[in-house]
């Protein structure tokens, strides 16, 4: 029973160790001569000028992060439309089941005027 589980463990620890190597490879090889020219922002080759710390409106994070939730659970919609036969009557129970969860966070989010943009 435990040799199943050999492969799994030495991907996760694989999956611990190396970025943990990689970023101490990393701090010990970078260049360590920071200069002015090399601490200016480069971003858009402009200086900024005014307050750079500008507040957004929450609307924008909010269309956002609705957009991403909506995405990914339509994502799980495209393995079910593939097997949707072989399914059976319980595999549209749960999808419909599936939607109309979708359906009430579409509702909730509407009700807390999180799409509305002004």
């Amino acid at each position: 029973m435990l040799t199943n589980y050999a492969g799994l463990g030495i991907i996760l620890i694989w999956g611990m160790v190396f970025p943990t190597l990689l970023l101490l490879l990393a701090k010990l090889f970078y260049p360590k001569n920071p200069t002015p020219v090399k601490l200016q922002t480069y971003e858009c080759g402009l200086e900024t000028q005014g307050e750079t710390w500008v507040q957004f409106k929450i609307s924008y994070f909010m269309y956002a992060l609705i957009f991403v939730a909506f995405d990914v659970e339509t994502i799980f919609l495209y393995p079910w439309a593939v097997k949707f036969q072989s399914l059976g009557l319980f595999g549209i129970v749960e999808m419909f089941i599936f939607i109309a969860i979708l359906l009430i966070g579409f509702w909730y989010a509407w009700k807390e005027g999180a799409l509305e943009w002004m």
